[in-house]
């Protein structure tokens, strides 16, 4: 059972991405990737959802590739694409598969300098066998960038809630979206003292509670977890950005410093 990302970031993209948050995703990819030259350098965006990050690269002059399981992505890619003039999206290399699929693996066969994948790997249904895959794909002394969500003590329980909401009709899924979004909204805002309204990455707090709550399969993982897990692929870690709430995305920088 898989939530239709694309659906949801199709339409976030059609009612809800403006040039606002165009301007905020690309300074907050700007901020992640710190550090990091794309100029000239290969970029992998794996599960690049809206294609925001895929097309900032491109800008930014890296030769880019994407891959997702939903073939919508694609074209809301295509789509989004009218944000950046400036660039030729059509030599944006996308590919439509799972990480998890060898035939995908060997499509990208030759490695890239810099992977990247936001809020993905744990949404397979295999979280550690798509992270050993992902940096399988980095070059030696490349950057592997990722967003794993926090183990919560609530997470099981928001994992059942996850499957249920993918299990029910639309009239249900509806009307634990309306049950739900209050009580995320004061949650957020109790924990961040922040306006929930007001997002990152130029996303938006609606269509975030849809993908929240549809987000199946869901894994998580702790920082110190991930870090174990990826010293033992030979990458050392660079930067980590902890959750904003206990149950958000801990994002990590890593850089390989084996042949593995």
């Amino acid at each position: 059972m898989q939530f239709d990302f694309g659906k949801n970031w199709d339409e976030f993209s059609s009612h809800a991405l403006d040039g606002a948050k165009v301007a905020e995703a690309k300074e907050y990819f700007e901020l992640l990737t710190e550090g990091i030259d794309l100029k000239g350098k290969s970029f992998l965006d794996i599960g690049f959802g809206q294609g925001l990050s895929l097309l900032i690269a491109t800008e930014m002059g890296a030769i880019t590739t994407g891959v997702d399981i939903n073939p919508t992505c694609t074209e809301v890619l295509k789509r989004n694409a009218g944000f950046y003039p400036d660039i030729d999206a059509d030599r944006i290399k996308v590919i439509t598969g799972s990480i998890l699929e060898q035939n995908v693996i060997k499509k990208l066969d030759g490695g890239f300098n810099i992977v990247h994948s936001w809020g993905v790997l744990h949404h397979t249904g295999n979280m550690k066998q798509a992270i050993i895959n992902a940096a399988s794909l980095v070059k030696p002394e490349g950057y592997f960038i990722i967003a794993i969500y926090n183990t919560h003590w609530t997470s099981p329980i928001w994992r059942f809630i996850k499957w249920a909401f993918n299990k029910s009709p639309r009239w249900l899924q509806k009307t634990m979206i309306g049950i739900f979004y209050p009580v995320i909204w004061l949650a957020k805002l109790m924990v961040t003292r922040k306006n929930p309204q007001t997002q990152e990455r130029g996303m938006d707090f609606f269509y975030d509670i849809i993908d929240w709550l549809g987000g199946y399969p869901y894994e998580y993982a702790t920082v110190k977890e991930i870090n174990i897990f990826m010293e033992g692929l030979k990458f050392k870690n660079i930067r980590t950005i902890p959750a904003e709430v206990p149950t958000g995305c801990n994002q990590f920088v890593f850089q390989k410093t084996g042949l593995r």
